[in-house]
């Protein structure tokens, strides 16, 4: 469990399902201005597995909120950065461009199980710090008309996929094997196991 006088971490995200699921835990953070994804590059390399992209795009992330952080002048702790993969066919599924490609990427995920990769970095000065959640989720099907209402709710906007899972999308889940927290956007049990470790690693440094 995390100890409740845990030297706070920086937070190189935007998104408020993150914040969220740190104050779950109990994890005090500081969000850092912009967003890490600003200077990563995230596009698909030819021929690079889900799992390399993912810890490639999470890695970059904290690099770039590090980076940051040093830039503003701010005092120095770990910054977490995380990144999600909607992954189907072996087919890396980002956030769709509009409604066009998010209906395209809910019919590939219709009356199927498909893979999300959720990678979490924790970035210190000595070292960066990764670890991969992957969970399986398996869809119903579903018709037109019912993608049609889901993408008019706007919910489907800016999520890997296509789909928020503690959202509406939670009607269409048949099954769900691994991280619920890991499938929103940052796994707990990897997120805390970081934490944990590098706040025990400082408590031996210091004795």
């Amino acid at each position: 469990m995390i100890s409740a006088d845990a030297h706070p971490i920086f937070l190189a995200s935007r998104s408020p399902r993150r914040r969220a699921l740190l104050e779950q835990i109990g994890v005090r953070y500081t969000l850092l201005g912009g967003a890490a994804s600003d200077a990563v590059d995230e596009s698909v390399h030819a021929d690079e597995a889900p799992e390399a992209y993912v810890s490639r795009v999470t890695r970059a992330k904290a690099d770039a909120g590090w980076a940051r952080l040093k830039a503003a002048g701010l005092s120095p702790a770990p910054v977490l950065a995380a990144d999600t993969a909607v992954v189907a066919d072996r087919r890396i599924l980002g956030k769709p461009a509009d409604r066009v490609d998010a209906a395209r990427m809910l019919r590939l995920l219709s009356a199927k199980t498909h893979e999300v990769l959720t990678g979490v970095a924790l970035r210190s000065a000595a070292r960066c710090e990764f670890a991969l959640s992957r969970s399986r989720v398996s869809f119903r099907r579903l018709d037109d008309d019912e993608i049609r209402d889901y993408l008019a709710t706007g919910e489907a906007d800016d999520k890997a996929g296509a789909y928020a899972i503690q959202g509406r999308a939670a009607q269409f889940v048949v099954a769900l094997e691994g991280s619920f927290s890991g499938v929103m956007g940052l796994p707990l049990y990897e997120t805390a196991q970081l934490i944990e470790h590098r706040h025990g690693a400082q408590g031996e440094a210091r004795a």
